[in-house]
């Protein structure tokens, strides 16, 4: 039995069945970018590795650059509140993604750092570093220029859609209610403080939406995805098909 999922976006909810067979929509060209934006927790990460996988495309965890820098300021003692130090440090890592494994594994200095993204004191402080203006701005030309060598590209962050890839051929914002997130979160990291983890996933969105640059926000074109009561196969199988439906709408496009 399928299912239908309501997707909001800004031109009013569109009823879509997400087990609905592709039929002609299901070409893809070869190049193109999907942006995937949204709160923390929300399943940006997973659900965006699967699907790339589903649609030969590689993935960008773009937070994870950012989680990277953070990781490096707390381990070699560069406060995150001197935003010229904190560029330097970003410039001087030299951070490049290893395509040889998916997801692939994020490089500083040479070397992996992915293991070390992940633990509690980047997670307080990684919305610092998201907001320096010039960490951003420079972290954002090395997510273009991937494009020059993944030519199909999945992408998620806050400011994919926005900022980024404003040309993406397809847009999303995934959301959850709060509670779910922190749920979530706990699941992932047995013997975690779920208050504390709620605490910091509303003071994150706080921050990353108010922000003075790349803030988080819902491109106009972007489809609004809320997965509070949905399994991540069920918004994977969904953006799929919605990918897919805009693929074909960019195809008939260029044979005008």
């Amino acid at each position: 039995m399928g299912y239908a999922v309501t997707t909001s976006t800004t031109h009013g909810p569109v009823m879509i069945d997400a087990t609905a067979k592709q039929g002609q929509a299901s070409a893809l060209p070869e190049r193109f970018v999907v942006a995937i934006d949204g709160q923390a927790s929300t399943g940006k990460s997973s659900v965006g590795q699967k699907l790339a996988r589903r649609l030969h495309a590689a993935f960008l965890d773009t937070g994870a650059m950012y989680r990277a820098v953070t990781a490096l300021c707390i381990e070699r003692g560069v406060s995150t509140g001197d935003d010229a130090a904190v560029l330097e440090l970003a410039r001087q890592a030299d951070l490049s993604f290893d395509w040889s494994s998916f997801p692939p594994k994020l490089h500083a200095f040479g070397a992996s750092i992915s293991e070390r993204l992940r633990s509690t004191a980047v997670d307080g402080q990684v919305s610092v570093v998201a907001a320096i203006g010039p960490v951003r701005e420079f972290l954002v030309e090395r997510q273009r220029w991937t494009t020059h060598q993944r030519p199909r590209l999945v992408t998620e962050g806050r400011d994919q859609g926005t900022v980024v890839f404003p040309d993406a051929m397809a847009k999303f914002f995934l959301v959850a209610d709060p509670q779910e997130r922190a749920r979530r979160r706990c699941a992932q990291n047995p013997g975690a403080d779920y208050d504390a983890i709620l605490r910091n996933l509303i003071d994150r969105d706080r921050r990353d939406s108010s922000r003075a640059v790349g803030p988080m926000a819902v491109a106009p074109d972007a489809a609004v995805i809320d997965t509070t009561r949905m399994t991540e196969e069920e918004v994977v199988v969904h953006l799929e098909t919605l990918v897919r439906a805009a693929a074909g709408r960019r195809v008939a496009r260029e044979e005008r």
